[in-house]
């Protein structure tokens, strides 16, 4: 199958589990589609019990070996994703609330990844797994970033206010860029290479730094040096068609010169995305170009989100299965929720109450969902002794996050009372 065939199988695939989540299962569009590529692979799984000739797993397994869903995600679809979440947000919530987010977005992925990587260096050792401290770390860089998207729509359904969707969208935003950074200097500390030697990181804790510095700082003046660009040339005219294309353009290259350069994409396309979306809406953009350019973006989300969370229900059948993985795969699931809890805490904590809503730590903690990021950066890693342990801890909690804690946090919003707030 050529690059085609295989994209409109799973556009196909992905357009039918929206069907049939919203005419039966009327679940959240992620969850849904995540809940019917699971009951999918179980359906392979079953079949292939019943009539082994037909090989379905194996033919499955060939049409996912010509995806390879670490490039499609880091280097096609994140951008995409980013940029259109980037222009839902409030800019001037999120100034309002910048340093609370500041703190969430940096603070709390390294806290997190700290934590997260010394427990599970505890749980590893427990089992009788050897997995290097270092490699531990790693793990709990790749596992730290949220994902907002089941969630701000979630947010917005229930009226919430709109101080807490720019806490929980701003911070999702950004940390995704930070997470990816962090990762990928201590993916070269632990001596892993893959991704890492594409940037060339040194080993050393200096240049670690010197690397963490110039992706952050050198991502964020290129998303709002190329922003400013395409904001001029949106405000000099007024045609709808044009400006679609010149936001898609905007996109596409800042994320391949942040690769030249380098310097952090997904910060790049983040700060490009809040600039258009606040002020190139507002300054640049007619009523009729922003219906237009807003009904884009969000058919640009909802399709690349329905196919990540296909791909990622799918992906499943590859994990492997052990009495091992599956003890370290369910303890990894509260592991990650207590170092969650704890590293929006501090953050939360000691940037002040002054304007916090009502149970905006346990609200952050299970509204952090996990996504494709987590399972894109756990596929990019090379082959190593643990690689398998972790990616099968990787999917458990990427899983459970979506499923449980995506179905689950309505209630929680309820018991706060998080409603009604504009």
């Amino acid at each position: 199958m050529n690059l085609f065939d295989v994209a409109s199988v799973l556009v196909a695939a992905a357009a039918a589990c929206g069907y049939l989540n919203h005419r039966f299962l009327k679940l959240p569009a992620s969850s849904g589609t995540l809940v019917l590529a699971l009951a999918s692979s179980l359906a392979v799984l079953v079949v292939d019990v019943a009539f082994p000739s037909l090989r379905l797993p194996q033919t499955l397994d060939r049409f996912l070996s010509q995806i390879d869903f670490n490039d499609a995600l880091m280097h096609g679809m994140l951008c995409f994703l980013l940029f259109a979440g980037a222009m839902s947000v409030d800019l001037d919530e999120l100034l309002a609330q910048k340093w609370r987010i500041a703190a969430l977005a940096t603070g709390s992925v390294l806290i997190s990844t700290a934590i997260t990587g010394a427990l599970m260096w505890g749980v590893f050792r427990l089992i009788g797994a050897d997995v290097p401290l270092a490699v531990c770390f790693v793990f709990g860089a790749l596992i730290s970033p949220t994902d907002p998207v089941a969630v701000m729509g979630l947010l917005k359904e229930m009226r919430a206010p709109k101080s807490l969707e720019a806490q929980i969208g701003g911070e999702s935003l950004f940390n995704d860029g930070i997470g990816v950074v962090v990762f990928l200097g201590l993916v070269a500390v632990a001596g892993l290479g893959g991704p890492s030697a594409l940037h060339e990181i040194p080993g050393d804790p200096l240049g670690v730094t010197w690397f963490l510095l110039r992706q952050v700082i050198g991502g964020g003046a290129l998303g709002l040096g190329m922003g400013f660009v395409a904001y001029a040339a949106l405000k000099s005219i007024d045609h709808h068609p044009l400006e679609l294309l010149i936001t898609l353009a905007l996109v596409m290259l800042t994320y391949a010169v942040s690769f030249w350069i380098p310097v952090s994409g997904p910060i790049a396309v983040v700060m490009a995305g809040l600039l258009i979306g606040s002020r190139g809406r507002q300054f640049a953009m007619t009523s009729n170009t922003r219906a237009h350019v807003d009904a884009f973006w969000n058919m640009i989300d909802e399709l690349l989100n329905a196919v990540l969370f296909l791909l990622i229900g799918l992906q499943v059948l590859s994990v492997p299965v052990s009495s091992q993985t599956m003890l370290a795969s369910v303890l990894s699931i509260p592991i990650v929720l207590v170092a969650r809890f704890v590293s929006v805490g501090v953050p939360v904590l000691t940037t002040g109450r002054r304007g916090m809503t009502r149970g905006l730590v346990p609200v952050l903690t299970w509204a952090g969902l996990r996504g494709g990021l987590s399972v894109a950066m756990m596929l990019s890693l090379p082959p190593f002794p643990s690689r398998e342990l972790l990616l099968a801890c990787t999917y458990a909690t990427v899983v459970f996050s979506i499923l449980g804690q995506g179905l689950t946090v309505r209630r929680l919003l309820m018991f706060y009372g998080i409603r009604a707030g504009r």
